[in-house]
């Protein structure tokens, strides 16, 4: 008979980096979580579109900068799979400013993670993106606007919001804000549960995949602006 422990499903994640220093270290920190295990490695974006094709990871921890196909075309391709479950992908960087961040975030990335994390936070953003959630820090966050503000003013779609009810709105505008689920429920009045079942409305009827593609949404639809 399995122990509860056993019972539990392992998340199974693959690790993209041309370092294989990184892959190593990276890979002997999860395996060591009982909840974790690594389903395979790649040094590049052309052999992670493969790797997820055949392994059929949970999470993908994946650079940015490659030889041959960079972590953000081999996140396109691999999103784009058909007849695949998607998995969730982390963007590692070396520094919180990448220029790619954006776009990244645009191609389906679930947030980003710094190579120099500390092995309790790689642990816990494995832990947090496979249960549905996304990664972002505050000054990564930060990095979003003022990259979205540099760029030419979108044209807005308030009509993208037309399916949202009041209470919707007022959470999607925390989210963008960066605020959690408890911080939400405090500011709203409300129950985390509560919340969550917003947050959840909100993701299903603009279909997004996360909380940062809320982020993305709010700032696109001109429900939040940056100040305001």
């Amino acid at each position: 008979m399995q122990s509860p422990e056993s019972e539990t499903p392992s998340i199974r994640v693959a690790i993209v980096d041309d370092q294989a220093m990184v892959r190593q270290g990276f890979g002997a920190l999860l395996d060591a979580q009982s909840d974790i295990v690594v389903a395979g490695s790649a040094s590049d974006g052309d052999e992670a579109v493969e790797l997820v094709r055949r392994v059929r990871p949970d999470v993908v921890l994946m650079d940015i900068r490659m030889p041959r196909m960079n972590g953000l075309d081999a996140t396109r391709a691999i999103l784009a799979m058909p007849g695949l479950a998607h998995p969730r992908i982390i963007m590692l960087t070396t520094f919180d400013a990448d220029e790619y961040v954006f776009s990244a975030l645009q191609a389906g990335a679930s947030g980003f993670l710094l190579k120099d994390a500390s092995a309790e936070d790689l642990v816990a953003a494995v832990r947090i993106v496979a249960g549905g959630d996304a990664l972002l820090s505050p000054s990564i966050t930060s990095r979003l606007i003022a990259d979205y503000v540099s760029r030419p003013a979108p044209q807005k779609t308030t009509a993208l919001l037309s399916p949202l009810t009041e209470r919707e709105l007022d959470v999607m505008k925390l989210v963008a804000a960066g605020k959690s689920n408890a911080e939400i429920a405090g500011r709203l009045f409300l129950s985390e549960q509560t919340v969550k079942t917003h947050v959840s409305r909100v993701l299903a009827k603009l279909g997004l995949r996360d909380r940062t593609q809320i982020v993305i949404a709010a700032y696109e639809s001109g429900l939040v602006s940056v100040g305001g």
